[in-house]
């Protein structure tokens, strides 16, 4: 008697389908792409000088120091306290802060370009890249200032922290989003970036670094108070001075004002990014 081989399975039995990759693969991908930019600048910034992090200490000390030197000469003591030094470092800190996010975020396309012709680098990975870095450079090096100088000079101040933190953030999210809109525009029209230069050469003046808003006449009032540093620097002035309530600032104001900013930036580099990368 013979005996019959199994019988073999249908040729038209369906195949199992690929296993899908996990979202979460993507996630890690894209955060070590972030971490990579962020290795990148740091050594080509800071690893390229002399000194290298050092004079990102140095350069708003010096700035400070010239302000408080300068105006001690004519002045007998500070709006606030006793310190020349404390009070301009608490205006301009938060200033630093957004001026130098929004600067960055604003070139992040030009100095990633070359890389972002790759698929697995994306715009968003060079703005959040540049955004992480400056932030916490910026606040690394507004803490060293501010605890040296209150170490140095023996203001005997109280600190608040919740206000402090609060306009650190808040000009955090400011420089996100000038420097997002700034780096669209600026990608498409290489003009603009002179252009506004120019138009906020002014704003170190009417950001309340040198004075307080309080003392200001009422017409200067109504016009300085649509400048989002103003309240920004109120609110960072705050937590250092007790006595000093800030009552004009308004953090609504400044977070709505960031908010449309970093969404028709997005809105824009989203749209505009293929065509900035071919110009």
């Amino acid at each position: 008697m013979s005996v019959l081989p199994p019988a073999r399975p249908a040729a038209t039995a369906a195949q199992p389908a690929p296993a899908l990759k996990p979202a979460g693969g993507r996630r890690f991908a894209a955060g070590r792409t972030i971490l990579a930019l962020i290795l990148r600048e740091m050594s080509t910034r800071y690893g390229r000088t002399p000194g290298g992090y050092i004079w990102s200490i140095f350069e708003p000390l010096a700035a400070i120091l010239f302000l408080s030197v300068g105006f001690s000469l004519v002045m007998r003591s500070p709006s606030l306290g006793t310190s020349f030094l404390l009070f301009y470092a608490t205006g301009y800190m938060p200033f630093h802060l957004y001026q130098s996010l929004a600067g960055s975020i604003a070139a992040a396309i030009r100095f990633s370009r070359p890389l972002l012709q790759y698929p697995a680098v994306t715009w968003l990975d060079s703005v959040i890249a540049r955004f992480l870095l400056n932030s916490l450079t910026g606040i690394l090096v507004t803490i060293l200032l501010l605890a040296g100088i209150i170490a140095v000079v023996d203001a005997h101040t109280t600190l608040n922290m919740p206000p402090i933190i609060e306009a650190l953030g808040m000009a955090m999210l400011l420089g996100a989003g000038v420097g997002t809109v700034n780096c669209a525009i600026s990608g498409l029209f290489p003009i603009w970036e002179v252009i506004w230069s120019i138009l906020t050469r002014p704003l170190f003046i009417a950001s309340g670094i040198f004075f307080l808003y309080d003392t200001m006449p009422p017409l200067a009032q109504d016009v300085l108070w649509y400048n989002p540093l103003i309240h920004i620097v109120g609110r960072m002035r705050s937590g250092f001075y007790p006595t000093y309530t800030a009552s004009y600032v308004e953090p609504i104001f400044v977070l709505s004002v960031s908010l449309i900013l970093l969404a028709v930036g997005l809105l824009l580099l989203g749209r505009y990014h293929r065509d900035i990368l071919n110009l």
